[in-house]
């Protein structure tokens, strides 16, 4: 019996060697062909990715597939299940020291190897972020202007969604409410639905999914606009002229909005990069990663992600902390911004029972990479500006604060300490609509993370649940037996 088992363990053995051999040879293969002809197109270079990538998997769950990741506790289960390792997300990491990381790249490394607008744009462009995250691979200029066209080709939306916007309750109705109706209202157009009801092979759901996210992703932009020039500027819409040079979608985001810097234009290839994608615990990004499971298309997947966005909790955040930041201002009614007065109002603020909003992170354990990002923008473009002045005050104060309270495990600014600051100084002032641009960058991140759902085909969500009796019931069972 015990020679069976070690025959079958060198057999089983063997085949994890050859799979791992697979695995290192595609990739030489794939490696030789991207040397010589690297594809030009988003789909073709996803295409490329995928075989290599089920090979990993399938290796990965042969060596590893029955170790744990991580235990549950009872207090993880009723508190959120909070650092419970149980998902595979590809497409970024969050370290809890050195921030996020887009398949394998930094913060600082995304912005420095990134392409750029040309002829002088400092900032990396979203479609290029947008090629990393589905391919794993920084893209060439060539294959970044690729991407660029076909967006600005896929971004036109049907007149009568724009339509039934304007016809939309605007002042009684909050725009991610709105942003959500379009989201769906766009469904229609699914190419993921249409080829699943036609018999569609499962081994082509991904190009059907890539289809629908890049025409989605295109079109966010100008829906959003839609709800900002509806809601907080009387219906006065931009002319498409304005926008018809607009070649990326960070500027092309822009200039719908109605903003004419080229300073902003840069602040929005930035802002879009930053939010893109976060891991997938997140609730915006496992909404997505959940819907989409049951295969219901990227349409109704990312609609459920940005009605978890829309929470306070989550994207809301943002338009909290500016609403904050004001008071600060309001409450020092003119008396310096010295360290003893911004001490007294945090702790004020504590005193009453709130939090001090844009600090402290459920994962990191140092200060957000994002936030230093748009810090440096902001030394450079706005560093006299009376509210960034404001945060750089508190980044000395707040944390200082925080460590004396002595209940908050990270007391370094988030990026949503700054954001708001950023779209204010440049007249962006509406902070109910910072959450949308929170979405449409979130886009970018989320269904990529989809499109290899299917890609590598992985199954609907369905963990165990349990109820407080049954734990009661186990343990008290097993300190009985003990």
């Amino acid at each position: 019996m015990r020679s069976d088992r070690v025959a079958a363990a060198l057999v089983r053995l063997k085949y994890i060697r050859n799979a791992s051999d697979l695995v290192s040879e595609v990739r030489k293969k794939s490696f030789r062909v991207l040397s010589t002809s690297a594809p030009q197109t988003l789909t073709e270079a996803v295409r490329s990715k995928i075989e290599p990538m089920k090979a990993q998997v399938h290796v990965v769950r042969e060596q590893f597939g029955e170790e744990v990741l991580g235990t549950c506790t009872v207090n993880q289960a009723y508190g959120g299940m909070r650092s419970v390792k149980s998902m595979v997300y590809e497409t970024s990491l969050l370290d809890p020291e050195e921030g996020i990381r887009f398949r394998g790249y930094s913060i600082p490394e995304c912005q420095k190897l990134l392409p750029k607008a040309k002829p002088a744009g400092e900032q990396p462009l979203p479609e290029g972020l947008l090629w990393l995250l589905l391919t794993g691979d920084i893209p060439t200029e060539s294959q970044v202007q690729s991407v660029c066209m076909d967006l600005k080709q896929r971004a036109t939306v049907p007149e009568d969604v724009l339509h039934f916007l304007d016809r939309l309750p605007h002042k009684r109705l909050h725009p991610m409410t709105q942003f959500t109706i379009a989201v769906n209202l766009l469904q229609r157009d699914s190419r993921m639905t249409e080829a699943y009801a036609h018999g569609a092979a499962k081994s082509a759901y991904w190009e059907h999914c890539l289809e629908d996210a890049l025409t989605l992703i295109a079109r966010l932009p100008v829906i959003a606009a839609r709800i900002y020039r509806n809601t907080f500027h009387g219906a006065k819409h931009i002319p498409l002229e304005t926008t018809a040079n607009a070649d990326d979608m960070g500027k092309r985001l822009a200039r719908s909005l109605g903003f004419e810097s080229t300073e902003f234009d840069e602040l929005m290839r930035l802002y879009l990069v930053l939010h893109a994608d976060h891991e997938g615990g997140n609730v915006s990004a496992h909404a997505v990663r959940l819907v989409g499971s049951a295969l219901s298309d990227p349409y109704l997947a990312f609609a459920a992600g940005l009605n978890g966005l829309a929470g306070p909790l989550h994207g809301l955040a943002n338009q909290e902390v500016l609403r904050w930041l004001l008071q600060m201002k309001e409450k020092l009614g003119g008396r310096p911004m010295t360290t003893e007065n911004l001490t007294e109002l945090c702790w004020q603020t504590l005193r009453e029972g709130h939090v001090i909003p844009g600090f402290g992170h459920a994962v990191l354990r140092r200060t957000d990479p994002r936030y230093t990002a748009q810090r440096e923008f902001a030394l450079k473009y706005l560093p006299h500006d009376e509210m960034f002045q404001l945060v750089s005050k508190l980044y000395e104060v707040v944390p200082q604060v925080l460590e004396e309270q002595g209940k908050v495990k990270n007391p370094w600014p988030n990026v949503d300490q700054h954001s708001g600051v950023l779209l204010r100084y440049y007249g962006l002032v509406e902070s109910n609509f910072y959450t949308v641009l929170f979405g449409v960058s979130r886009a970018i991140g989320t269904l990529s993370s989809l499109v290899w759902d299917r890609a590598l085909g992985l199954p609907i969500e369905r963990p165990k649940s349990v109820t407080t009796q049954w734990i009661r019931d186990h343990f008290e069972k097993r300190s009985v037996s003990a």
